[in-house]
């Protein structure tokens, strides 16, 4: 009531409104309303508290039926990007196989030709001039791409390449995919946050920090 008696304000009675002018009175003391602060902090701990459970089990199943609806849409969509990755795999190896089977063609063809139908005084500029048009290659990659040519990571762009072009032409969502997954994996942290006591009030990347 002190704290009330403060300032002036307004008393609703039966939808009648009422003008109440508190009379002058000298301010509350520093030591009174730290006071009043601990109190409104006791109360405070003592409504989350009694109310933290419900809001737990509450919160707990939203979350769940947000992850089962996110899943539910998910299905179709793993199920057709497993199928254009297993083509995409497919179409990657056989890519490297064919790769391979050209240099193999190149080796036996320059050996052929040194060997039995020149000799290595001829040879020896045409090797130098495919060694150096190789390496301009190589180096064409590193101007388009800015990566170096390494092997498994050429490889995995040309899946990517590859999966990206299968895509468009089942009509997968690849967007839509990322973002559903994205969202279930932000769903499941909040549960694990949840149903962890010690872990319930902290922020997600102190969280993330400690793991």
């Amino acid at each position: 009531m002190e704290v009330l008696l403060m300032n002036d304000f307004k008393l609703i009675v039966n939808h009648a409104e009422y003008s109440v002018r508190t009379p002058l009175k000298d301010k509350m003391s520093t030591e009174h309303a730290t006071e009043i602060d601990d109190i409104k902090s006791t109360v405070h701990k003592l409504f989350v508290a009694l109310h933290l459970e419900e809001h737990q089990t509450s919160k707990e199943r939203e979350l769940l039926q947000k992850m089962e609806l996110l899943k539910e849409e998910l299905l179709p969509l793993e199920q057709m990007k497993a199928r254009i990755a297993a083509d995409t795999d497919a179409k990657t190896s056989r890519l490297l196989w064919i790769g391979l089977a050209l240099m193999s063609t190149q080796g036996g063809a320059l050996a052929w030709l040194t060997w039995w139908v020149y000799s290595w005084d001829i040879m020896e500029p045409v090797t130098y001039f495919i060694t150096y048009g190789s390496a301009m290659a190589f180096y064409a990659y590193f101007v388009l791409t800015k990566q170096d040519y390494i092997y498994p990571d050429a490889q995995d762009r040309q899946f990517l390449h590859y999966f990206h072009q299968k895509s468009k032409s089942q009509n997968f969502n690849v967007v839509q995919y990322n973002k559903l997954k994205e969202d279930l994996a932000e769903v499941e942290e909040s549960l694990k946050r949840l149903r962890n006591p010690l872990q319930l009030r902290l922020p997600v990347q102190e969280i993330n920090d400690k793991d």
